[in-house]
């Protein structure tokens, strides 16, 4: 090694480096976007206060737009609400992805808003045995982002490595110790990386690099986004310590498999719903459901603007591909049950036990 880089110019190697990613697929910001999702339908297993709405009734009610900058993802926020809850839309990639990195540049995120739990993740087919990756979460009036992996047993991280500040190590999501289903999260110290703040700042862009040695997460507001980024050619080594780095005693290999990615906004549920009694939206109403369904203009702000979605690939790592089940397209892909997947009367029962053992703590978002 020490050889040949003596003997290649330093611009070559650059080269090297920065050819290290090609794009795969940019989703583009034209109707065909949403193409490329699966939209969702069934009834939220995480029992939000939601009704996920199918691409026909989302475009007629105006909660899917490519009018203005960009693609536009939001909800109702004009009706008071009846069961199962307000309309709003979660999106599931036809596509799978096996490493890679996924760069998505907002100028809009759901902001903190009470009663609102919005999430951009990745999901594997078979929760949790092909894991989750939680790359922008929060609830309520949250005002810094969470991100987290969610995995079978045997997966833990470093404390070290990242500029983020560390809620939970143990990725497994009933390890002990832990509220459940909290997996290994890691915690933003910027208020303009999470909903209000982060649109008050102009936006921004969240980079997700998955490999066989760790999963990283970066943010940079819209004005400090490299320029390797803008130019199609991202060089995750040059971008200094992610906000998040999820590596240590985990196989990543064994762990994560095959994911979608995943925008959804859900209501209230078996998180936000839970800890509205003990935080500060309870002094809006005397329940999460009830706020939810009768203050529509709370929501105007509850929507993502994507500038863009990109994913990069190396071309050793090129096994991503379509999903064969075309039949699926409208309800979603249920297989799993992360963040509102729903799989098999045990698997649900399994997880009706965690919830009912969920504590108010920082950092047990998971998503079954």
């Amino acid at each position: 090694m020490h050889v040949l880089s003596t003997l290649l110019p330093l611009g070559f190697m650059a080269q090297l480096t920065s050819a290290a990613y090609s794009l795969k697929d940019d989703y583009g910001t034209s109707d065909s976007f949403f193409d490329n999702f699966n939209f969702f339908t069934d009834h939220d297993p995480t029992n939000g206060y939601v009704n996920y709405v199918d691409r026909d009734t989302a475009t007629k009610n105006g909660l899917i737009n490519t009018h203005g900058n960009g693609v536009y993802i939001g909800v109702d926020n004009t009706t008071v609400s009846s069961d199962p809850g307000r309309a709003s839309v979660r999106l599931e990639s036809t596509k799978t992805y096996k490493y890679g990195l996924i760069i998505l540049d907002l100028s809009h995120m759901p902001a903190s808003t009470c009663g609102s739990w919005p999430a951009f993740w990745m999901l594997g087919n078979n929760w949790p045995s092909n894991g989750e990756i939680d790359i922008i979460e929060g609830l309520n009036d949250q005002t810094s982002n969470q991100m987290a992996l969610h995995t079978s047993d045997g997966c833990s991280i470093d404390t070290t490595g990242f500029t983020g500040h560390l809620d939970t190590s143990n990725c497994y999501v009933d390890a002990d110790g832990q509220p459940a289903n909290s997996g290994c999260a890691i915690r933003s110290d910027h208020t303009e990386s999470y909903g209000t703040g982060f649109n008050d700042n102009g936006g921004g862009v969240y980079a997700t690099e998955w490999t066989s040695d760790a999963i990283n997460v970066w943010f940079w507001p819209s004005d400090s986004v490299p320029r390797d980024i803008g130019s199609d050619s991202p060089s995750p080594v040059d971008w200094g310590n992610p906000t998040a780095k999820f590596a240590g005693d985990c196989d990543i290999d064994s762990h994560f498999d095959e994911m979608r990615i995943v925008f959804d906004i859900t209501f209230c549920g078996d998180w936000a719903g839970e800890v509205w009694g003990s935080s500060s939206c309870a002094e809006k109403s005397g329940s999460c459901n009830d706020y939810v369904q009768n203050n529509p203009s709370a929501f105007t702000e509850s929507y993502w603007q994507v500038r863009s979605l990109k994913v990069y690939d190396r071309p050793e790592n090129d096994d991503n591909h379509d999903d064969d089940h075309d039949d699926d397209h409208e309800k979603g892909h249920g297989r799993g049950y992360g963040h509102g997947h729903g799989g098999g009367p045990e698997k649900r029962a399994a997880a009706l036990n965690r919830r009912q053992q969920h504590r108010h703590a920082r950092g047990h978002g998971g998503h079954f």
